[in-house]
């Protein structure tokens, strides 16, 4: 059995996805559905997903819930909601009883956009932290390194709060340095209650001339500081699709983590996300 704990689709007929900008994104810029994601994943060998939110819309959510409910493939949702509305925990409540509201398993913000590196610290953001874990999900973080130091803070503050870090909080690979992103990686990695996806390295990398040892000092830092209990793979398709195909990233990942022990890469393909999204 093998997950992909982290994947998108979009319709542009639905709604437009107005981060896809400038020639270097525009082969995102068409529809990518479930249909075309389970010919890849199917191809590859993988049996359940959790699908993603892509945009701070809250119409999203809903209707990925109901995309779930009727695919085999889809075993869970990161949906996204507005932390910082009052009625946080009541809105997460109807979320969870919308038609496929069984398999919302987490939420996301798009953190990385936002200005302030400590918007998870602000009082409404954390009250909105408290409200995801009393509802019994996950808190997925999409930031950048410089955003690191306060994901570690929010998670301190929050033990009762699982925190995925997505795209191993998307170091500079392509710029070949590790610091200061290691050492902070490293800081969140230190409480228990964190998780990390080996995913996103791809578009990271130079997308053009990546090999699988440009990635590898990456997926070594957070192995060893995760650990493969705490570590889970995802595709990030089809936004790795502007570097590689789907076969491609899954057999990096493998290459990647060949070096583990069986238990130790089943943890990482299938266990943790299993149990951390409870699919």
């Amino acid at each position: 059995m093998t997950v992909d704990a982290h994947h998108h689709v979009w319709n542009l007929s639905v709604r437009d996805q107005e981060w896809i900008t400038g020639p270097e994104l525009q082969p995102l810029r068409r529809n990518f559905g479930i249909t075309d994601l389970a010919r890849v994943a199917g191809a590859a060998g993988v049996d359940r997903t959790v699908l993603v939110q892509t945009v701070t819309v809250a119409e999203e959510t809903p209707e990925f819930l109901a995309l779930a409910e009727e695919s085999p493939l889809v075993a869970g949702v990161v949906g996204w909601t507005d932390l910082t509305r009052p009625d946080v925990a009541e809105e997460l409540a109807r979320l969870l009883e919308v038609p496929g509201g069984r398999r919302l398993r987490g939420i996301r913000h798009q953190v990385q956009a936002e200005s302030d590196p400590g918007w998870l610290l602000r009082p409404d953001v954390r009250r909105g932290l408290a409200a995801v874990a009393e509802a019994g999900l996950v808190y997925d973080l999409v930031v950048l390194p410089h955003q690191l130091p306060a994901c570690a803070l929010a998670a301190a503050d929050h033990p009762g709060l699982t925190f995925v870090l997505d795209h191993l909080g998307k170091p500079p690979i392509a710029e070949g340095t590790l610091d200061p992103w290691a050492s902070t990686v490293r800081e969140l990695a230190a409480l228990p209650n964190t998780v990390c996806k080996l995913s996103g390295m791809v578009t990271e990398a130079d997308p053009a001339r990546w090999m699988p040892d440009d990635l590898r000092p990456y997926a070594d830092t957070v192995l060893e500081a995760f650990g493969p209990d705490r570590m889970m793979f995802g595709s990030d398709w089809p936004v790795c699709t502007l570097a590689a195909t789907y076969g491609q990233v899954l057999r990096t990942a493998e290459a990647l983590t060949a070096g583990l022990a069986e238990s130790e890469r089943h943890a990482v393909f299938a266990g943790t996300a299993t149990r951390v999204y409870r699919l």
